[in-house]
């Protein structure tokens, strides 16, 4: 039986070599056949094999971006490119090219696969805590143009079969046409070189950029752009290099500081100003915030008159008294310093007349409340000057508002009965 085979074998030789284009055929499907074996066998044994251990230990066939898929295309490629020269009577140019192109497939399999661990090395950096302090998407950016530039350079030096000495010394002569084809990429990697060491922007901060429409958290530096999502959840996209050369406002020391400022005020109808009498003094006594303060006041107010007011009684028109203003005033402070909500100590926290306005006279509240929390803060601010809006007639004076349509009717009915 095995000498039949052994004759068979021979006589299929033997046919083979009567028909020299046969015989080559027979070999390409056979070299064709082997590479097609090797990938599947790569493929559908070790890849799976790999991606089976790395999920027993609890890690993720995505988690490596392709990597080894990428890398098991080499094999077949590799032996096409050894074994192609013995093909019997293939043209040597078809030999040549087609090492060339299993050459170039080679590097741009490698290349890819280096695109992928820089992605993985990005990812795994992503996991600390404290990596949205210095991103490094950027610089990852950076090698990826840089290794994807060179496998060019290397699959065309390998595709022309020429030394990549020949190309690179031809780039020199092509510098001043690179520098103004990536001139953006040239700028954007020296922006993001001068925010990462000047520690501008970092992941999570809130920027507002009101020039171009950006006021929300930064999700994303990367070497071109920055993604901020603004909070009406819109996303607005800013080149890296516009926060080198425009001006933006970063509101990471608020949130660092643990407190948010209050600046606000009510315009107080200046007509409504004047000093206390002795009934309305008796009335705004009966606020417990301001106990002690009267006392105190009081006898501040007599000391001045005494020096400076020239009467046996003490009471003329310069006179020092007390006024419904002041009071006011006084009252909100004590408000503001017993309000939980306040920053009580390490912030500036005052009360104050501004310069008066057509509007009215500006009462200004300057403070801190204790938490960044947006929604906390308006609650905040909201109750405080929903309590300082009501009591206000307390003290006898009015809160400015322009007049409505209902005033002008209420006066011209007025002017109607009179």
């Amino acid at each position: 039986m095995q000498e039949g085979m052994q004759e068979e074998v021979l006589s299929w030789l033997e046919m083979l070599n009567q028909h020299p284009q046969l015989k080559t055929l027979a070999a390409l499907l056979v070299l064709i056949t082997v590479a097609a074996l090797a990938n599947w066998l790569v493929k559908h044994i070790l890849v799976r094999g790999f991606y089976s251990l790395l999920k027993r230990v609890g890690g993720s066939q995505h988690n490596d971006f392709g990597v080894v898929k990428r890398l098991s295309n080499i094999v077949p490629a590799l032996i096409i490119s050894s074994s192609i020269g013995v093909v019997p009577d293939l043209p040597e140019a078809l030999v040549t090219v087609t090492k060339n192109v299993a050459g170039g497939f080679i590097i741009l399999t490698i290349a890819l696969a280096l695109g992928a661990v820089l992605e993985i090395i990005n990812l795994l950096y992503m996991r600390r805590q404290s990596s949205h302090l210095k991103p490094i998407k950027g610089y990852i950016q950076i090698v990826k143009i840089i290794i994807y530039a060179l496998a060019a350079i290397l699959i065309v030096a390998t595709l022309i079969d020429r030394s990549p000495l020949i190309l690179l010394s031809g780039l020199g002569a092509m510098a001043a046409v690179l520098m103004l084809i990536f001139q953006d990429t040239l700028l954007s990697l020296v922006a993001s070189v001068q925010i990462s060491s000047g520690d501008m922007i970092r992941v999570g901060d809130w920027i507002e950029m009101p020039q171009l429409n950006a006021d929300g958290d930064v999700i994303d530096i990367a070497l071109h752009t920055v993604r901020i999502q603004n909070w009406d959840k819109t996303i607005t996209t800013i080149p890296t290099k516009r926060f080198i050369s425009d001006s933006f406002k970063n509101w990471r020391g608020m949130q660092e500081s643990g407190g948010r400022r209050i600046k606000r005020s009510l315009f107080i109808d200046q007509h409504s100003i004047h000093f206390l009498t002795a009934e309305e003094l008796e009335h705004i006594k009966g606020f417990n915030l301001l106990d002690g303060y009267f006392d105190d006041k009081i006898n501040e107010l007599n000391k001045w008159n005494e020096k400076h007011v020239k009467s046996n009684t003490g009471q003329t028109l310069d006179s020092r008294k007390l006024t419904n203003i002041g009071t006011f005033r006084a009252y909100i402070d004590k408000y503001i310093r017993n309000n939980p909500g306040i920053h009580q100590s390490g912030m500036t926290l005052m009360v104050r007349q501004l310069s008066p306005t057509s509007e009215g006279l500006p009462m200004e509240i300057y403070c801190f409340t204790n938490t960044t929390a947006w929604t906390e803060y308006e609650a905040i601010q909201s109750d405080i000057f929903d309590h300082l809006l009501a009591i206000a007639p307390e003290f006898n004076l009015r809160v400015y508002q322009a007049p409505s349509g209902s005033d002008m009717r209420a006066l011209s009915q007025q002017q109607t009965t009179i």
